[in-house]
């Protein structure tokens, strides 16, 4: 796992321009309803040791600390405190089919704005915000850290990483995670999931990782990956291998037969998610990136969750 510790100076005006961007597009997003919701839905679990001190009148006798009582010769009482800091852990797919967009934004630059606007809540209630980017396998990593200056470096950090990989490891990043996230915390896992058929262990690996916490899996997608067009004979690359190949849109069952391949791999992930007790919000290149994430955190709140389960 590669730490980049390049200081901001070294990068481009124009992708300093695109944070800017970004930043201005969430920042009123993250004092509205996204606010309340993300701390009525996510937040630290469990109680944490505070101190031991003499027992008081009134106090919990269930909360009398026998070892220290027994050594003082006078009853101690162990106080807890409510475990309210969480973490939340990127998880942003950099492999080369999110470089992909039909109209003005890539899938790539919506992983970004949703990844800024999840951190932007997060480091407003003062909650650490983590960074593992992968492909083919885990790149930069950037230790949880709080404060708007450490969110804008994930910002950048997703917008700037080189596309790498002809394909995306879901389940070795979700492996990674599980050995380092020592404590619950809430990870948003960014990524297209063109590549959920052809990694065997994601199913399981992912149902491991949804016991112990928070998961949140955006689908990142385009029109064109949904539905062709009805627009003639098109030579497409595939952004991953390269292979060129010619499609005839005109016919209709070239059509389904391509609608049907995206069906099946949703239909994949979704089964993964529902089996992980996770969420499953989904944003395309031509939509709206908030919208989707209130929905969500709305469902969440009523204590549904996609497709009917909850934890």
């Amino acid at each position: 796992m590669a730490t980049d510790s390049r200081p901001a100076s070294l990068l481009a005006p124009e992708l300093m321009a695109r944070v800017r961007q970004i930043q201005i597009r969430t920042h009123r997003l993250v004092s509205g309803v996204l606010q309340g919701s993300y701390r009525s839905n996510f937040r630290g679990t469990g109680i944490e040791f505070e101190e031991v001190r003499p027992y008081q009148p009134g106090d919990e006798v269930r909360s009398i600390d026998w070892n220290v009582t027994a050594r003082t010769g006078e009853p101690h009482i162990k106080t807890y405190q409510e475990e309210r800091q969480l973490v939340l852990q990127i998880l942003v797919d950099t492999s080369r089919s999110m470089d992909f967009g039909s109209g003005f934004k890539t899938k790539r630059e919506i992983a970004a704005e949703v990844s800024a606007l999840l951190s932007f809540v997060a480091a407003s209630n003062q909650d650490q915000v983590g960074l593992a980017l992968f492909a083919e396998e885990v790149g930069t990593h950037l230790k949880p850290d709080r404060g708007n200056r450490h969110v804008l470096r994930i910002v950048r950090e997703v917008i700037a990483a080189p596309a790498e990989g002809s394909r995306s490891e879901l389940a070795l990043v979700l492996e990674e995670q599980m050995r380092h996230l020592q404590r619950h915390a809430l990870i948003l896992f960014v990524s297209d999931f063109q590549d959920v058929e052809n990694d065997p262990d994601f199913v399981d690996v992912l149902a491991r990782v949804g016991r112990r916490h928070d998961v949140l899996c955006v689908r990142v997608s385009d029109p064109f990956e949904e539905r062709l067009p009805e627009a003639g004979i098109l030579l497409l690359r595939d952004v991953e291998s390269g292979e060129e190949i010619e499609v005839d849109t005109r016919s209709r069952a070239v059509r389904e037969a391509w609608q049907a391949d995206a069906e099946r791999r949703r239909d994949v992930l979704l089964a993964a998610v529902r089996r992980a007790r996770a969420d499953l919000i989904e944003i395309s290149t031509d939509g709206d990136v908030a919208d989707p994430v209130v929905r969500c955190f709305l469902r969440r709140a009523r204590g549904g969750m996609y497709g009917g389960l909850r934890k």
